[in-house]
């Protein structure tokens, strides 16, 4: 680690570093290691209560450290959450409001944040950002874009690895769509899979690190996202039953298919679709879960366990045809809903290890958590609070609810705002003014609208006006005459985009 003369010196980011200073000694930073996966639904987490799922090492996570039972992704497509996640600011701020593409730089970033102050910084797997080597402050990353190729020079590192294993292989050799339903095995030997790519790249990282520096370490997996197409020993773990797709009352309307393809966003494809696809996604989070268990192995192999802060979190969920929904976007638990587990070296924290955290929280608080962690203030912009607040026992002050938003995906009908609290979800849908009203606690799956219920006429009116004070300031686009506005057309990019897009 760095003596401390080049601690105190490292930067000007560095002006919170006299919180990890001890009367009569220094408290080491921490190494930061920060675990993601694509498209991980809440749910789908033994710790989260679901029985059916095998998740070990992300178990193990949370009962060394806490859970977030209401953890959001504000904006639940790729593109938005990794800019949540890159500067720590709420979706008007960063400037993205559904799913365009992350800015090529940010006055805020984390990664140079971290490495500006000391951290040697390094990326592995998914960044999904243009241009896809963009590095905004990473020393040094090796991706795996699946196949994504936005420049005739591009090729990730996964894929040319593949290539020099197997020179006439096929990378893609499942043969399936990037967004589609199906599921089936893996047909290669597993050790060319990019999930077991990505966390053989991580393990070899933490077993050869010698730098002097901490290390910040972001792993970032392309699965559970579709294609489902997990080992065969994975794919077969799950072939009894699982949790049935949910339904609610409300939903019918999106029974019929939008398309005969099985990148459908809405369509009851069947039962045996259904049970095929969950089987395949079940099997793929267990893969990932797997690969993490080898990361956590190989910390704990260097005696770094205690010295390292671990978060894991997912960039959003699936609704894996809950209300005859697919993919992503959506303002419903599946889709905006995700995974959120924190475990911290001894001294950061005095929070009863084991516990769940029931204040909801969201992607653009992740930054400020490292930042914290690292003894470093956060900067100017940063929306997001740091989480150790809350392992500290210090929920006062906290906020009541959280927003969301999407702009147009896949249909125009498809455009809302939402505000949930954990315990209750209000949702705006802007093309035609349609309100919904969930009560969490009763209803968890989000079967029964009460927006219609007179009864709850009065939380309706509630949380309405929490969110016409929320999008008053965005101007007439959002509010006029104290109501909200319908709008029809797609609004991508706010004012505050770096491009000067909006």
């Amino acid at each position: 680690m760095m003596n401390r003369r080049a601690f105190l010196q490292s930067g000007p980011a560095l002006a919170g570093a006299s919180a990890l200073l001890e009367a009569g000694g220094e408290q080491e930073r921490p190494n930061i290691l920060l675990l993601m996966a694509d498209q991980h639904r809440a749910d789908c987490v033994g710790a989260a209560g679901n029985a059916a799922i095998h998740t070990p090492n992300l178990d193990r996570l949370a009962r060394g450290g806490v859970m977030f039972r209401h953890a959001y992704s504000s904006t639940p497509t790729c593109t938005p959450a990794r800019a949540a996640l890159l500067t720590g600011m709420s979706p008007w701020n960063y400037g993205m409001l559904g799913y365009g593409a992350v800015a090529e730089r940010y006055s805020v970033e984390m990664p140079r944040l971290l490495r500006d102050a000391g951290y040697y910084t390094a990326g592995i797997g998914k960044m999904h950002w243009r241009p896809q080597r963009a590095l905004h402050g990473f020393h040094m990353t090796l991706l795996d874009e699946s196949g994504r190729v936005e420049s005739g020079d591009f090729r990730s590192d996964y894929r040319a690895w593949f290539w020099s294993e197997r020179p006439d292989g096929d990378p893609d050799a499942s043969g399936m769509d990037w967004n589609g339903y199906d599921a089936k095995p893996y047909p290669l030997p597993e050790r060319l899979h990019p999930t077991a790519w990505i966390g053989e790249t991580a393990v070899r990282f933490l077993r050869d690190y010698e730098r002097p520096e901490p290390f910040f370490l972001k792993v970032s997996f392309e699965r559970p996202h579709s294609p489902y197409d997990p080992p065969k020993r994975w794919m077969a773990r799950y072939s009894g039953s699982l949790p049935p797709a949910q339904v609610g009352s409300w939903a019918d309307k999106y029974r019929p298919r939008n398309s005969g393809r099985p990148d459908i966003w809405h369509g009851d494809p069947g039962q045996g679709i259904m049970a095929r696809a969950r089987q395949g996604y079940y099997g793929s989070v267990s893969f990932v879960d797997e690969q993490i268990g080898r990361i956590l192995d190989a910390l704990n192999g260097r005696g770094w366990l205690n010295r390292t802060l671990v978060l894991y979190l997912a960039d959003h969920g699936d609704m894996l045809g809950d209300h005859y929904l697919w993919r992503k976007s959506y303002a419903y638990e599946g889709s905006a809903r995700i995974p959120m587990l924190l475990h911290w070296p001894s001294g950061l924290g005095a929070a009863n290890r084991g516990s769940a955290i029931a204040n909801p929280v969201e992607i653009r608080d992740v930054l400020p958590t490292l930042l914290d962690a690292a003894g470093i203030v956060a900067p100017k912009g940063v929306d997001g609070v740091s989480l150790l607040q809350l392992v500290r026992n210090s929920a006062s002050g906290w906020r009541e609810w959280i927003d969301l938003e999407h702009d147009v995906c896949y249909s125009p009908e498809n455009h809302w705002n939402a505000l949930p609290d954990g315990k209750w979800k209000y949702i705006f849908h802007s093309l035609n003014g349609q309100e919904q009203l969930f009560n969490l606690e009763a209803d968890p799956h989000e079967r029964h609208d009460l927006a219609g219920d007179s009864a709850q006429s009065s939380e309706l009116r509630m949380w309405r006006e929490r969110l016409i004070t929320h999008l008053s300031p965005r101007g007439d686009a959002w509010v006029a005459g104290g109501r909200l506005q319908l709008r029809a057309g797609s609004r991508l990019y706010s004012p505050n985009y770096p491009s000067g897009r909006g």
